[in-house]
């Protein structure tokens, strides 16, 4: 399926949440009539503080506010967080109550994992950045390294269909959301800008792959760059047959990896594929300044994307998730030029020879890590997948 790409729209790159949550606050705090959140994470920290106040500010002057969570990714959201945002007015939904994160079963570990808001159905932000401390860590250390996009004009109309599909199914399953009581009003599709750009979802019934298959096609069209930056980085073999393609045409292939240890399985799982990449020309780099969230990339600086879904099996196979795919050369320039200083002021490149002589206990780990995750990609359902 071709991303079905809007003109006339206008859009602000905002790197970190340094960026992005004074953005939101003052967007929520201008909001007069609808207010729309979804997220994986929602902390009861100070971001979290900051934003629910805001969310409760603008209850108190009478916009409807609805804000839909993940079961999991939410699981440490305290409950009298969640009474004090019920008792002022703010309608919450949980997606999925909490399971045991053993679980195996595909259907419960299909998350939501998108990072959306809609101020008045005339704003929206998509991107990767869930409501936490950027700065959670030990000690002073930068933000984490992610994006946002803020977005006006014709997008605006998919971003909230998609949304507002959520919140009424989910509703209606939890008995919290009748029909007739949820009113929505016409998304402002006005052109505002010049820019090119498709709203793209994944989720498990019409949009199974449509996020893949737009980095699939931009890889496969590309003719000079592509740029990659993803946290959890574990691709199926047509994406890595089809990145190993395009080094070997004479594509510049740059992949920005997480260099700090969040999930030991995932992070040296994914080493396992560096030998064969570093043996093609592709350049990797591992992003130590501070913990790498980003889920974005740019190719032949004018296809650009920015969203939630990284490029491993919970994304692309399990989890709800959401992107936008830009077709302009301004927009990609930005956030190209965001990647190349995270890559130039916080990185270590990773050089063939070195991965060569690495110790032979660390190769053993990342093999053991990768079977493991082979296995467990295989015992929910996707042995084969490709």
């Amino acid at each position: 399926m071709n991303p079905e790409f809007l003109p006339g729209n206008s859009l602000s790159l905002l790197e970190t949440g340094d960026a992005y949550f004074p953005a939101l606050e003052a967007a929520i705090d201008a909001a007069s009539s609808e207010i729309q959140l979804e997220c994986y994470i929602f902390e009861a920290d100070a971001t979290g503080r900051r934003i629910a106040d805001a969310l409760i500010r603008a209850v108190s002057r009478g916009v409807s506010v609805r804000m839909m969570i993940d079961g999991f990714g939410s699981q440490d959201l305290p409950e009298y967080f969640r009474r004090e945002l019920d008792a002022a007015g703010v309608q919450l939904l949980i997606y999925r109550v909490r399971i045991s994160p053993l679980t195996l079963r595909k259907q419960r570990l299909r998350r939501l994992h998108r990072k959306i808001a809609i101020i008045d159905a005339r704003i929206a932000f998509v991107g990767g950045i869930n409501i936490i401390d950027d700065r959670d860590g030990p000690g002073e250390q930068p933000p984490r390294f992610d994006h946002a996009v803020r977005i006006e004009g014709p997008l605006l109309v998919p971003i909230c269909h998609a949304v507002r599909r959520l919140w009424t199914r989910v509703g209606r399953l939890s008995l919290r959301v009748r029909k007739r009581t949820t009113m929505f009003p016409a998304p402002v599709a006005t052109a505002c800008g010049e820019v090119r750009a498709a709203f793209l979802q994944r989720d498990n019934i019409s949009h199974r792959r449509d996020i893949e298959q737009a980095y699939m096609s931009a890889i496969a069209n590309a003719t000079h760059e592509i740029i990659i930056a993803n946290a959890y980085f574990f691709p199926g073999r047509r994406f890595r047959q089809a990145l190993l393609a395009a080094a070997g045409r004479g594509v510049r292939v740059v992949l920005l990896m997480q260099g700090n240890v969040e999930y030991a399985l995932l992070f040296y799982a994914a080493r396992a594929l560096y030998g064969k990449f570093l043996q093609a020309g592709i350049e990797i780099f591992e992003y130590h300044k501070s913990n790498l969230h980003a889920k974005v990339a740019t190719v032949d600086g004018r296809w650009a994307t920015v969203g939630s879904s990284n490029i491993d099996p919970f994304s692309l196979l399990l989890a709800r998730e959401a992107n936008i795919v830009v077709d302009d050369e301004k927009f990609a320039d930005e956030l190209r030029a965001s990647l190349l200083d995270a890559i130039h002021t916080g990185s270590t490149r990773m050089e063939k020879e070195f991965w060569d002589h690495q110790p032979l206990l660390r190769r053993i780990a990342v093999w053991i890590c990768y079977g493991i995750s082979r296995l467990l990609i295989g015992a929910v359902g996707y042995a084969g997948w490709h």
